[in-house]
């Protein structure tokens, strides 16, 4: 199987993992009238294609590590069931950011979710796997949380450009990322103990548990959503095209951040990749602000706060990449 040989091009996929899975969103945010219950199937079908096509290609060939299929066939039952329910705790949390995305927009909800999902999955991780300084990845996590905060600030002076605020909505933000944060552990074990999984393996038996897991949790949302009303299954057979094109081009670049991350991991430790991935709010704030226009007319204050989320996010990113080598 393929696995970078050096940090530098390690580096560089955590950052293009951030890149993707801050800008998978908007393929929801450019649907026109669908429910994003109905959406979320096309994403997920098609995020399961993109990772299969990792494994069988860049994971099945190669002189390092076990090919895709004989990893599956030798690696610990048990790795097998974790890499299953990490991708189950990761569709509901990602769910509830989609429907926290509706509720607050892009370049809030996020900072939000994303921020508390990279504080506590680092550190989670970081148990299992203590790979790179700890004090490193501690001031990291500060600078991440000092983000959020700032985050939290520009929305509250966003006033009456963004309407008002709905605490309903950070809520939601808020657990998507407890959740986003509470499965790393448990791919991280997957990776690292027993006769592992490779990165190829767990991403796609990752999938597979989201899949499995929207089977119930999707279609509860589907019955009782969190934003606007109840749809049927006919709903995704009606809609247009261009809808299903948005849903396919979301979990393609969804499935291809995931699959980068998890390469990566294999070679600088899942604390490092996971965190530096974490980068997607920074992403996903500008698609919000610049393309979708979400602090039009927000007072300078608010965009000042912007500008500070930006920095110490990219200051913990930088800190936490520091890590490795410290």
């Amino acid at each position: 199987m393929y696995s970078p040989s050096t940090f530098s091009t390690a580096l560089l996929m955590t950052i293009a993992s951030g890149i993707c899975w801050g800008s998978w969103a908007n393929s929801y945010k450019g649907t026109r009238g669908y429910a994003f219950a109905l959406f979320y199937w096309d994403y997920i079908f098609s995020a399961l294609a993109c990772t299969l096509l990792f494994a069988f290609t860049l994971g099945s060939h190669g002189p390092l590590g076990e090919a895709f299929l004989a990893n599956l066939a030798a690696a610990d039952t048990a790795n097998i069931l974790l890499a299953l329910l990490a991708g189950a705790i990761f569709n509901v949390a990602n769910i509830l950011l989609v429907a926290g995305m509706d509720m607050t927009g892009m370049a809030v909800a996020f900072p939000v979710s994303v921020g508390i999902a990279m504080v506590e999955g680092t550190a989670l991780s970081y148990a299992i796997q203590p790979r790179g300084s700890v004090w490193y990845i501690v001031g990291g996590i500060g600078l991440a949380v000092a983000a959020i905060i700032f985050d939290g600030f520009a929305y509250s002076k966003r006033g009456a450009a963004g309407g008002p605020v709905s605490r309903k909505g950070l809520t939601v933000n808020v657990i998507a990322g407890l959740l986003l944060g509470a499965y790393a552990p448990f791919s991280t074990r997957a990776l690292t103990i027993g006769h592992a999984l490779t990165p190829y393996s767990v991403t796609v038996l990752f999938v597979v548990g989201a899949l499995f897991c929207c089977c119930f949790a999707n279609v509860h949302f589907m019955r009782n959503p969190l934003v606007g009303e109840s749809v049927k299954f006919s709903g995704f057979f009606k809609t247009s095209a261009r809808n299903h094109l948005m849903g396919v081009v979301g979990g393609i670049v969804w499935g291809i951040g995931t699959s980068v991350n998890f390469i990566a991991a294999g070679f600088v430790g899942v604390p490092i990749s996971y965190s530096i991935g974490q980068s997607a709010p920074m992403v996903a704030a500008l698609w919000g602000i610049f393309v979708w226009k979400e602090f039009a007319g927000a007072p300078s204050v608010a965009m000042r706060y912007l500008v500070l989320m930006f920095v110490f996010y990219i200051a913990a990113i930088s800190v936490i990449a520091l890590a490795y080598n410290a």
